[in-house]
Order: C-alpha cells, then structure tokens, then sequence
C-alpha cells in the first residue's frame, strides 16, 4: 500500500487525470480535474497536491488538497478534496493513509489546520478532524465542514 504524490511522481499524471475524472467529474467538468493536476505540477506554490493510493499496481483511492473546494469558506485554508476508496476496498481506514499524507504535507507547508467539506458524519471524527460548522457552495448545495490539526497534539 502506498500513498503517491503526483508533485513527486508526475508519471502518474495521466493516470491520475482520468481516476479522478472517473469518481469525481460531470460530463461538464472533466476539464477542471485536468486543467488542475496538469498546471499543480508546473507550480512552485506549495499547492494543490493531488495523491493516489496504490496496492500491487492497482489505483484504490485519491485525494487533492487545494486552496478552496467550491464552498463559500473562503477565508479557510487548506482544503483536503476528493477523497475516494474503491467500494471493495473500504473499512480497513485505508482513507486515513491519504488523510495523514495531506495533513503532513500541509504541516510541512506551514498550515496549522485543514478543512474538509462532506455531507457524511462519523467518518472523518475517527482520524481526528472535529465538526466546525456549515458551507455554501455556488451551485446551491451546503456541506459540513471539519476541521483537523495537520500535526497531532
């Protein structure tokens, strides 16, 4: 099992491109996915950061962690996004690997913090993250949103 950085592993771009297109993109935003991991690895900013989770070759999960995740909490930063584990895959806390990746990788970019947005309760309490309220996004929608220390106290 291995969690992947795309900043570090750029060969797995296309591979990434169309994993995160096939679990997360609209037939109208398959774009946006590419446009994003693409250009997040010609920056020197130290984000987004977009991950894989790799078993024996097999891709079973991803997870980006950007500056904002279409939600009206603008004033909150880092954002882990898109996190998804293979149905087949799931109950073995295998979302936590890319979870812990995004918090150190945050931590080692200055962030005390990260957010997330979810409509699912009971999940991310179990590594760490704590519910801190309610966000809008533009197409009308609200989500909770949590929140974690990137280093754990």
């Amino acid at each position: 099992m291995e969690v992947i950085s795309l900043r570090e592993n750029p060969e797995y771009r296309t591979a990434a491109i169309r994993y995160f297109q096939e679990h997360w993109a609209t037939e109208n935003s398959m774009m946006v996915y590419e446009n994003c991991i693409s250009y997040s690895l010609m920056t020197e900013s130290a984000l987004p950061l977009w991950y894989l989770l790799e078993d024996d070759d097999r891709i079973i999960g991803c997870a980006g962690l950007i500056t904002n995740d279409f939600i009206s909490r603008m004033d909150l930063c880092p954002w882990i996004c898109a996190l998804f584990i293979e149905p087949d895959m799931r109950g073995r806390r295998l979302g936590g690997l890319l979870l812990a990746r995004a918090r150190a990788d945050a931590a080692a970019a200055g962030f005390e913090r990260v957010y997330l947005a979810t409509d699912i309760m009971g999940y991310y309490e179990q590594f760490g993250f704590r519910h801190i309220g309610k966000g809008y996004h533009p197409w009308g929608d609200s989500s909770l949103i949590f929140e974690a220390q990137t280093r754990e106290k």
